[in-house]
């Protein structure tokens, strides 16, 4: 095992290869877990508006910076939100997001999802037409929102990027600029290993980063612990299978023992082998701990673990399973079939 190794954007920047997801926490357990991360060696943070808890992080920055590591040492992501996709908004969101994290700019600022939502009724307004949906802005295009991302001045973000996009969105908004994004990050785990977009990515430069790299390492009852009931009204995250978790396959388990590691240091090493940076969940010191330290698959044990996804595709962030619902087919999956809706390219 060794600490994470270090890969380099197109912009020339560089990242750990391992980072600190930030998503779905307790009140104080992020501040308390970026702490640890960073004292443990961790300088890639991922974070985003509507995880509403920038504020922890930059409790967090503040007690170890300049203490343990200096400003231009970490690489802070942070994610522009659907409510702000309208032009004009775009830098106020980022304004936001800087205060919250008390720093002068951000390593990385991604657009979050593909998706614009209705501005200025709050992170999920709720459409007036449609009980139980989220009101979209079907006149704000994908274009639109990238071309404010472009005009956003160095001095605040050093690079940008996207989420969740596809190739076809990815396209769209290169074909309309000219300009290529730095980053896409998407769920990928060995049940959606995303191989066409990954390969798409290489060719035109653009790094990925793998979110949710344990497949669904989280339970439903894991999140009501986490949400209280008015929150789970609000919004339901990760949309929740009856699958076994990735932790718990023999396969994983069994390539765990033969390295002596854990099952999702495995599933962390699956996605580094991949090339790309991976940034796993935790806020358990020891975990935290364990997931930085990298471990190394053969190819041997690399296919062993992509065999798993065989016939076994499963994606499962699909926003048209949340609550409240948003009527958009992102991803073409066979659950989204039904909705009425796609991304506005703009082009």
């Amino acid at each position: 095992m060794s600490f994470a190794k270090t890969l380099n954007l197109s912009t020339g920047a560089s990242l750990r290869q391992i980072g600190l997801g930030t998503w779905l926490s307790k009140p104080k357990e992020v501040e308390n877990a970026v702490e640890i991360a960073v004292r443990n060696g961790y300088r890639h943070l991922d974070l985003a508006a509507i995880y509403e808890n920038q504020d922890e992080v930059g409790a967090a920055l503040k007690k170890v910076i300049p203490s343990v590591v200096k400003r231009e040492e970490l690489f802070l992501t942070s994610k522009l939100w659907n409510s702000s996709h309208q032009p004009q908004n775009v830098e106020k969101e980022l304004d936001t997001t800087l205060a919250q994290l008390g720093v002068d700019y951000l390593d990385l600022y991604l657009i979050h999802w593909p998706v614009s939502f209705a501005p200025g009724k709050g992170y999920y307004p709720p459409d007036p037409k449609k009980e139980g949906f989220v009101e979209l802005d079907t006149v704000t295009s994908l274009v639109d929102t990238w071309k404010a991302m472009i005009a956003l001045p160095k001095s605040k973000v050093r690079a940008i990027g996207v989420s969740n996009f596809s190739i076809e969105h990815i396209e769209a908004i290169i074909k309309a600029t000219g300009v290529v994004p730095a980053v896409n990050q998407i769920e990928a785990h060995p049940l959606l290993p995303q191989d066409d977009l990954v390969a798409y990515a290489k060719e035109k430069g653009i790094h990925i980063t793998a979110y949710s790299p344990l497949g669904n390492n989280c339970t439903l009852e894991s999140i009501v612990i986490r949400l209280s009931l008015k929150e789970l009204t609000r919004y339901t995250p990760l949309t929740v299978k009856d699958r076994p978790k990735l932790t718990d396959n023999a396969k994983v388990i069994e390539v765990a023992k033969k390295l002596n590691a854990t099952p999702a240091q495995v599933l962390v090493a699956w996605g580094a082998y991949r090339g790309y940076s991976v940034i796993p969940k935790s806020v358990q010191e020891e975990r935290i701990k364990s997931n930085f330290q990298q471990v190394e698959l053969s190819k041997e044990d690399y296919e062993a673990i992509t065999a798993i996804g065989k016939d076994n595709h499963t994606r499962f962030n699909i926003p048209y399973g949340y609550t409240p619902q948003w009527d958009v087919n992102i991803f073409n999956e066979p659950e989204e079939q039904t909705a009425s809706t796609k991304p506005v390219l703009g082009i």
